[in-house]
């Protein structure tokens, strides 16, 4: 059998009139239904404006043989420039996620069916359709009323903004005129909301007849009309997500484009590529190695000399500044496209930047290789003196060198590892039976990173000192730079801290809670535990430091075989406070955006710090629930309580999967 072949002649194709009389509350319906329907290519009216191609906009109509080229009926014309402006902002947003990195299978179709997206007529022609038919409702209030013409105004209004905001890439240095026609679509947005109730929907204008005529290989889908208030709240999302956008445009540090949360719809995330790399430009303005170097500046190398634009001017081959230039200049050729991989990795959907951070981790990692032979060339041709401190063991002088390079690469390769493990905890990767091994590992890898800051806080503070010990006063800009180093050292230290305490917290947690048969592991026949931890380690293999840990360490940390279950529990609570204290000093310290080095994102910023904190004292809850479990159970023999593992998306924190301890009466 065919599926979707009509039962007779009659039903091959759509009787629906285009030309049939409207009345208002039947166009507010249908325009209504078009944002709610999962394709257009259902709508009778897109079909009639599309179809044959119109060359220009007096063909672009409902009734093709009209001498005039418009509608007579007031309310055809209103709803077509609706269309219109609809149809062309669809045309844009497709262009735009074709020319970017997306994944069609996961993200978007952009299909259209041998439908041409009124590419040929001109975007002025559809904006004077526009504020004609704005102008034909206005005439019009007598006989609608103020509500039912403000409903029409303020759709018509909306499609005008959005057409002039997917064209916003032209003004890329222009941050205000290019966020205008985002907030005014904001603006509309609640006057749509309150009017939909007037509309009245025309289910006859939809029809998936419609589909057998796209040039397709596939039977004809069913109609998916999603329900106006999730619509509204898409659409309301991507304006607020656009708006948001245009705040990378005032360029402030090349850390505040990493991960926002939570993540915009795929347009905007195509746009965000189209700022970040168009022609080769860094935000219309600058360039790769400018975003390269405030990025060297702020993590390891505040105000030093490797980065002074004056090397560039040596031209005498002994002189160590020449030797700076070249090979600072191998270095960012070398790492320019693994930096700028990440970031446009996090313009992926969440699943595809998991999949994509196990893949760049290597290039991280063969480049760390390349850091430091680089390092040691320059150390050794610029005669660096070693910095001399005492060693903790025996108060014996030990001689380091700052090889900033190198900490560059590991902390980027540090950072990514956690994401790794983080976004696994998100997008359900792991079974709940896993949670206390992969809490233990990035407990694992967030010490390491500690570690590592400690070590670039040594070198920046020596560096601090050393400008204020020398004879001239340091220049303005060598302040502003050591200082934004300083701040973001003491803040990604911070976040280490959370981080290592709150994951050995929740580690500890479900270690007790296996223990006690309250998580139990699923039926896997063809799998063990050993398996299961090459799997989940097999992106972190080819990792030289951090060492990935043997299995026999694993299964030592996480099982904890000669630690009571009550010390478990009191070492849980110790790791929990430090956790808490952190996320406190987060919430109560009032960071701006420029401290947390979060500008254009910073009230995302400031929730996913207070839902921290709410983990931290959701973690407590559960781990006080079964210590007082635990004392009855002496009592009693029986240990009356329950442990539910929630989903990411009912937890504070996607990457805190906090477990709820119930008690069994």
């Amino acid at each position: 059998m065919i599926s979707g072949y009509p039962n007779s002649e009659e039903d091959l194709e759509e009787l629906y009139d285009v030309a049939r009389p409207l009345l208002p509350e039947q166009v507010l319906g249908i325009i209504d239904q078009l944002l709610c329907h999962e394709t257009l290519f259902t709508s009778v009216y897109v079909e009639a404006l599309l179809m044959p191609t119109p060359r220009n906009i007096q063909q672009a109509d409902f009734i093709r043989h009209m001498p005039d080229g418009s509608s007579h009926d007031p309310m055809l014309t209103i709803l077509r420039a609706y269309c219109l402006g609809m149809l062309k902002a669809c045309g844009y947003v497709n262009d735009r996620i074709r020319s970017e990195h997306f994944y069609e299978e996961e993200d978007f179709v952009t299909n259209t069916y041998s439908r041409n997206l009124l590419a040929a007529i001109p975007t002025d022609d559809i904006r004077e359709t526009l504020l004609e038919a704005q102008n034909l409702v206005s005439s019009l209030r007598e006989k609608l009323g103020d509500e039912m013409t403000t409903a029409l105004d303020h759709r018509l209004k909306l499609r005008y903004a959005f057409l002039a905001a997917t064209e916003c890439l032209q003004h890329i240095r222009e941050p205000e005129l290019a966020r205008k026609p985002w907030e005014e679509a904001i603006a509309l947005l609640p006057g749509i909301k309150v009017s939909h109730e007037l509309g009245k929907a025309v289910d006859e204008a939809f029809s998936a007849k419609l589909q057998r005529n796209l040039a397709s290989t596939m039977p004809p889908r069913p109609i998916v009309q999603i329900g106006f208030a999730d619509a509204f709240g898409h659409l309301s999302r991507l304006f607020k997500d656009g708006s948001e956008l245009i705040g990378v445009l005032d360029f402030t540090d090349s850390q505040c484009l990493l991960a926002k949360k939570p993540q915009p719809l795929v347009y905007v995330r195509t746009l965000l590529q189209t700022f970040l790399f168009n022609e080769m430009e860094f935000l219309g303005t600058m360039s790769i190695r400018q975003i390269m170097d405030d990025d060297f500046s702020i993590v390891a190398m505040p105000a030093n000399p490797r980065l002074d634009r004056v090397n560039d001017e040596i031209e005498v081959v002994q002189d160590p500044r020449f030797v700076m230039s070249q090979q600072m200049e191998l270095f960012r050729q070398r790492a320019a496209q693994p930096f700028l991989d990440v970031l446009r990795t996090f313009c992926q959907n969440r699943c595809r930047v998991r999949r994509t951070l196990c893949h760049i981790i290597r290039d991280w990692e063969n480049l760390q290789v390349d850091a430091e032979e680089i390092d040691q060339i320059i150390q050794v041709r610029t005669k660096e003196r070693p910095m001399v401190q005492e060693s903790p063991v025996d108060g014996s002088p030990i001689e380091s060198y700052s090889l900033p390079l190198s900490s560059w690469t590991y902390l980027y390769k540090l950072r990514m590892m956690e994401w790794i493990v983080q976004l696994g905890f998100e997008l359900e990767v792991y079974q709940p039976d896993e949670f206390a091994g992969m809490y233990w590992y990035l407990n694992y890898l967030a010490k390491w990173r500690l570690q590592h800051m400690e070590r670039i806080q040594t070198f920046i503070r020596h560096r601090v000192e050393e400008a204020r010990r020398s004879s001239q006063a340091p220049e303005p800009v060598v302040i502003r730079q050591l200082e934004r180093s300083e701040s973001f050292v003491r803040l990604s230290m911070l976040d280490a801290i959370v981080t290592w305490e709150l994951s050995d917290a929740l580690s500890c947690l479900y270690t007790v809670l296996a223990r006690l048969d309250l998580v139990k592991a699923p039926p896997r026949p063809y799998s063990d535990n050993e398996l299961r931890y090459e799997l989940r380690m097999r992106p972190f293999a080819p990792i030289g430091l951090p060492a990935l840990p043997t299995f026999e360490m694993f299964t030592a940390g996480t099982e904890q075989p000669e630690v009571s279950t009550p010390e478990i529990l009191q070492y849980a609570e110790k790791a929990l406070a430090g956790a808490k204290r952190g996320y406190e000093r987060f919430v109560s310290r009032n960071f701006t955006a420029q401290d947390a080095f979060s500008v254009g994102s910073h009230d995302r910023w400031v929730t996913s710090m207070k839902n921290g904190l709410k983990s931290c004292i959701a973690t407590g809850i559960a781990i006080s629930a079964v210590q007082k479990a635990l004392e009855r159970s002496l009592k009693t023999g029986e240990l009356k309580i329950k442990a539910e593992v929630p989903t990411p998306d009912k937890c504070y924190h996607d990457w805190w999967v906090v477990p709820r301890i119930i008690p069994i009466q």
